[in-house]
């Protein structure tokens, strides 16, 4: 086995936690889609085209409530932002890639495998040669996974139309709360993680899921702060130890 295969399996198989939260929540956006009027085609094809799960929900609540084309765009472009910090994570390592790579990585980069790929990324013991391998690897085990699961949910959503009330949607706040603990590893992440988290529920009800993007501020803003302060202090000690 060449090492480029044996980077993408093991990608695949460290993304398989995380698969096991995902899986109903797939099968759910295939339930409530079809139920909302859309078609099986449409609805295979939004998850193909798309592979954006909160952004998925939150398009077919809107296209059942009739919202128009502007509220739906604008709404699921916010609620996507986050992976504009993802991206930013990401750079430094994936700049040497030519943009036959960044392109399909960028589509295919969801919470899970950002996840995953940055634990990697920051092992120094893994050389960087083949860890977009990695990556590709990840990105496609979550890919085929909400694909399928997206076509179960669609042909159970009218032989099981209660299944949205079953709260398998519990699995998805267990993987993200998986996700984000491992990587509270200093005091400025801790701040950051609990400043987003109080402010995500003041501002739950805001319109649009905007409240999403204004936890993610002030979350950011916290850390970035307090990782300031941190290094500010550090100097003040240096400084008095040398006097």
């Amino acid at each position: 086995m060449s090492a480029k295969t044996s980077a993408l399996l093991c990608g695949a198989r460290d993304t398989v936690p995380m698969l096991i939260g995902a899986t109903p929540f797939g099968v759910i956006f295939g339930t409530l889609a079809v139920a909302s009027g859309l078609s099986l085609p449409a609805t295979l094809l939004m998850s193909a085209l798309v592979f954006a799960g909160s952004a998925q929900f939150i398009a077919v609540s809107l296209i059942a409530s009739g919202a128009g084309l502007v509220v739906l765009l604008l709404t699921t472009f916010i609620v996507n932002l986050r992976h504009a910090l993802y991206s930013a994570s990401l750079m430094s390592h994936v700049s040497h890639l030519s943009q036959r790579w960044k392109i399909p990585l960028a589509f295919w980069l969801t919470d899970e495998s950002f996840a995953v790929v940055q634990r990697h990324y920051l092992d120094p013991q893994i050389p960087l040669e083949n860890k977009h391998w990695y990556y590709l690897g990840s990105c496609l085990a979550m890919y085929g996974n909400w694909f399928l699961c997206t076509l179960v949910g669609a042909l159970l959503g009218n032989a099981l139309p209660g299944m949205a009330g079953w709260g398998l949607d519990f699995a998805m706040v267990a993987t993200f709360t998986g996700i984000v603990v491992p990587l509270l590893r200093t005091r400025p992440m801790l701040l950051a993680a609990v400043v987003a988290g109080l402010v995500a529920l003041v501002a739950c009800d805001l319109p649009w899921k905007l409240g999403l993007m204004l936890a993610a501020l002030c979350g950011v803003s916290a850390g970035v702060l307090a990782e300031r302060w941190s290094a500010a202090a550090s100097v003040r000690e240096v400084g008095n130890e040398s006097v």
